[in-house]
């Protein structure tokens, strides 16, 4: 188990012991979200992720977001990115964000890659603050309630 402290955060690498926890987070977070079965998928080999934790001045730990990353010969992918709905508007997606940079740079990411609903404001605006540029878009890429949205496919080169 690796840690780091960034932030008032501690991130730590998502093993498969801690999916069952993680899945509370992601099914508040998505109206389609991950099966435990294909979260349990992204976890190893091609794939990494940390999931944040704060603690109290008692020392009881709360996880309070993930993401999961892709990391193929010189590109890493952000697969997925959750804030506890709860603890929105901190300031915490962009923490969970900048780990999720760091973390591709130190495999040898040299381009960043994600996909992001068409509708999702606030995490468009939190890539293209980070350098994300919009590349292409997906028709139907996502789906809905009443069908499908698309998607806005970002990039963002590594600066060594």
């Amino acid at each position: 188990m690796t840690s780091s402290s960034i932030n008032n955060l501690t991130y730590t690498a998502i093993t498969l012991d801690n999916v069952t926890a993680l899945m509370p987070i992601e099914n508040a977070c998505h109206t389609h979200p991950w099966t435990e079965k294909l979260f349990r998928s992204c976890v190893g080999g091609r794939y990494f992720g940390d999931y944040a934790q704060t603690i109290d001045a008692s020392g009881n730990s709360k996880i309070i977001g993930f993401y999961i990353g892709e990391y193929i010969l010189g590109e890493a992918t952000l697969m997925n990115i959750c804030v506890n709905p709860i603890e929105q508007g901190q300031g915490l997606g962009n923490a969970l964000l900048t780990q999720f940079i760091a973390q591709a740079k130190n495999l040898g990411g040299e381009q960043l890659w994600l996909d992001v609903r068409t509708s999702n404001t606030a995490a468009i605006m939190l890539y293209i603050n980070h350098g994300f540029t919009e590349i292409s878009r997906r028709t139907g890429y996502y789906p809905t309630a009443t069908g499908y949205e698309d998607s806005i496919v970002m990039g963002k080169k590594l600066v060594s």
